[in-house]
């Protein structure tokens, strides 16, 4: 396996007036990273200017040696139309493919508007969903580009509803990111759920977090409440409760021999906090 990190990482260190897009990817050059995940970039006037400024990431990223990996954008295919959306979504594809990326991962949706999480409502979006990610994929296919879901957004959280959508599209250009930190967000416990998409994965994040019981009441910030009332804080790389080396050890056993990305939600400096989990991402690879 090979150690990326996500530009979500560095935080504000992507704004012009700090080291910008192109300043964190040569920090992450220098640091020992050979791979990148991107996130939407900012507003443009037209999708042409969009593309533009990607080919042009895209090249920077080839002239000094730094791997696009996946593209990790934004999607609810229950709540906003689904036609706009899944057009959206697969003009993205294309920003992907102009970064040079191999994949691109996008959400499903947050979950309906009543806050119903349940199976049974889960069950009653899956067509809908199954549909617009199988329509994706299929133009992305076309554009070199693989797509895949993520345990993200609390309402596919669980490993058992991501299988189920994969399972459910049924193409082979289509797979799962299995980020081992985000289980926790359902309350879920990473090495068991792991194992369930193991045989589907395409790409890695590796994410820590803190977590505080629910019972002792909310902390005054940095935290987030997950589905069960507990509460969580992202951690840098191997100081929280994610037991990082046995879910890297989980990849290696399946097989996996792709990107581990970083991916750091913390309070602390994001630069630090990068080069203190690329240490021990380097350790567990």
């Amino acid at each position: 396996m090979k150690a990326g990190v996500s530009l979500y990482s560095f935080h504000g260190y992507k704004n012009s007036d700090l080291l910008g897009t192109k300043g964190c990817i040569e920090k992450a050059k220098e640091l020992g990273f050979s791979g990148l995940d991107f996130i939407e970039f900012g507003n443009f006037s037209s999708r042409a200017e969009y593309i533009s400024y990607a080919s042009d990431i895209g090249s920077f990223c080839k002239d000094i040696g730094m791997e696009a990996v996946c593209f990790c954008v934004g999607a609810d295919f229950i709540n906003n139309s689904a036609k706009e959306e899944t057009d959206r979504v697969k003009f993205l594809a294309e920003v992907a493919a102009n970064l040079g990326c191999i994949y691109m991962r996008h959400d499903a949706t947050r979950g309906p508007k009543n806050g119903d999480r349940s199976d049974e409502s889960f069950e009653n979006v899956l067509p809908a969903l199954a549909e617009a990610y199988a329509e994706v994929t299929r133009y992305a296919k076309e554009l070199g580009v693989k797509t895949c879901i993520e345990n993200h957004g609390f309402f596919v959280q669980e490993a058992k509803r991501v299988k189920s959508i994969i399972d459910a599209v049924g193409d082979d250009n289509f797979g799962a990111l299995i980020d081992i930190g985000n289980f926790m967000c359902a309350d879920k416990e990473p090495t068991e759920e792991m194992k369930i998409l193991t045989p589907h994965v395409f790409h890695a994040h590796a994410k820590d977090f803190h977590f505080r019981d629910g019972t002792l009441g909310a902390p005054e910030k940095g935290y987030f409440k997950t589905l069960a009332g507990n509460y969580l804080c992202g951690a840098i790389l191997g100081q929280g409760c994610v037991d990082v080396e046995k879910c890297t050890n989980i990849l290696k056993e399946s097989g996996y021999d792709g990107y581990i990305t970083l991916e750091f939600e913390g309070m602390e400096d994001p630069l630090l906090a990068i080069e203190m989990g690329k240490n021990d991402l380097s350790k567990y690879i």
